[in-house]
C-alpha cells in the first residue's frame, strides 16, 4: 500500500472533508455560544453538528454514489454508518450526562469536606462531558455529510 493510494481514494478523502468540516463547525457554533474559544472543542467529542454522523454519512452516500445502491460496498458503509449514529445518540451520548453526574457530585463532596485536600477526591480526575449527541446534533451531521458527499463526487 502506497501513501498515493490512499490520498486517491475519493470515498475516503470526501469522509475526511465531511469529518473536518463538521468540527468547524461545532468549534464556531460552540464560539458563538458561549461568546469565547475553546481550542480543544476544535478536535473534541459532542456538539453540534456531529462529526461521526458527517464522516459515517459521507462515507455511506460516497459509496452508494461510486458503487451503487445495490452494492454490497454500501451495504456495508450504510449498516457501520447506523450503528456508528445510533451509538452516539445512545450509549456515547448517556455516559456523558453520567459523567455531568459524577463531577457535580464530587463538586459537591470536596466543597463539604472540611480535609478535602487531604482526601482522595482531589486526585479523582474530572471526567469528560461532551461525549455523545442528541438526535438533532446526528441529524445534522448526517445531512452535512450526504451534501458534502453529494457535492464532492
Amino acid at each position: 500500500m502506497r501513501l498515493s493510494e490512499v490520498l486517491n481514494n475519493k470515498i475516503l478523502i470526501c469522509s475526511i472533508i465531511a469529518w473536518a468540516s463538521a468540527q468547524l463547525l461545532k468549534f464556531i457554533i460552540h464560539s458563538i455560544e458561549n461568546r469565547r474559544f475553546e481550542w480543544k472543542r476544535l478536535f473534541g467529542d459532542g456538539g453540534m453538528p456531529s462529526c461521526h454522523s458527517a464522516f459515517v454519512s459521507a462515507l455511506a452516500t460516497s459509496t452508494a454514489l461510486s458503487y451503487g445502491f445495490d452494492s454490497f460496498q454500501f451495504a456495508l458503509a450504510a449498516a457501520f454508518a447506523l450503528v456508528v449514529m445510533h451509538d452516539a445518540m445512545s450509549v456515547r451520548f448517556e455516559s456523558g450526562k453520567q459523567a455531568h453526574a459524577i463531577n457535580e457530585i464530587l463538586e459537591v463532596l470536596k466543597s463539604a469536606s472540611p480535609l478535602h485536600n487531604l482526601s482522595k477526591l482531589d486526585r479523582l480526575e474530572v471526567l469528560k462531558e461532551f461525549l455523545g449527541h442528541t438526535p438533532l446534533q446526528v441529524m445534522n451531521g448526517s445531512l452535512l455529510g450526504i451534501v458534502i458527499a453529494l457535492c464532492y463526487m
